[in-house]
């Protein structure tokens, strides 16, 4: 047992090597939404309210590729943009990046997969995320230079931001908690999209040295408190870009019915 112990410690180990921190992410299935708000109490009394834009071009190459490009209004706080990558290295992550405060390397963890993320956010002025959105400003007015070099670099392309589109905004509702039998403290987020559709996500984030028992301490909360995980394991992200990008897409044109034979 102890062996198995040891071989589960090192694996977590390997696999969070070189990040700074680990979030470990379940989806609650929407027939638990309700449920979960009412025994935390979470309420539109205390949450933290906000509109997600996403930025991609039609067809989704950026999330394909990994990369992630967000922005977001925030009511009452300052808003900010981020640029995302997943996968990543963090050996091939220049240094010069962690001067900035909101640039970090974390892993993304679920109960199936440990995933390496850097992203690196900015803060927005007030009012430019909407004149983005309604196509008085273009696209890359919410990212800094420094985030298109940060971007450019980690790809090793170019971006033609005048490719990509305005997808969304999703309206979101967080809230930071906690519970006597969870050890970390926990964050909710409440997806909606605008066809009615909503998604629920609980995280913790912990430091990375934490990580093993961190990914077995919450699971093992969660199945005491009779969470039921999404076996879908989908992400926010894709669960939004993939319904706004269908929008997108040209509908096929309606099958023409053969004509109807003429009587002899």
């Amino acid at each position: 047992m102890q062996a198995r112990g040891r071989a589960t410690q090192d694996k977590v180990a390997r696999a969070v090597a070189g990040a700074e921190a680990i979030e470990i992410k379940a989806t609650v299935p929407d027939h638990q939404v309700q449920g979960a708000l009412a025994r935390f109490g979470l309420t539109t009394r205390n949450d933290e309210e906000r509109y997600i834009y996403f930025f991609d071009t039609p067809k989704l190459e950026l999330l394909a590729g990994g990369i992630i490009a967000r922005a977001r209004r925030i009511v009452g706080d300052e808003h900010d943009s981020t640029v995302k990558f997943r996968p990543v290295d963090p050996a091939q992550i220049g240094a010069q990046w962690r001067k900035y405060r909101d640039f970090k390397i974390e892993v993304d963890a679920s109960e199936r997969a440990m995933v390496k993320s850097a992203s690196f956010s900015m803060p927005v002025g007030k009012g430019l995320i909407k004149r983005v959105a309604e196509g008085s400003k273009p696209i890359e007015a919410v990212f800094t230079a420094e985030q298109e070099e940060f971007l450019m670099t980690v790809a090793q392309r170019h971006i033609d931001f005048t490719t990509l589109v305005v997808l969304g905004p999703l309206v979101a509702q967080r809230w930071r908690f906690e519970d006597p039998a969870c050890p970390w403290p926990m964050t909710a987020e409440l997806w909606r999209r605008e066809d009615g559709q909503q998604l629920m996500e609980v995280s913790i984030k912990a430091p990375i040295v934490q990580a093993a028992a961190a990914i077995g301490g919450f699971m093992a909360y969660l199945a005491e408190v009779g969470a039921e995980r999404d076996d879908s394991e989908q992400t926010k992200t894709r669960w939004a870009l993939g319904h706004y990008a269908a929008k997108l897409q040209p509908s096929a044109p309606p099958r023409r019915r053969p004509a109807a034979k003429k009587a002899a």
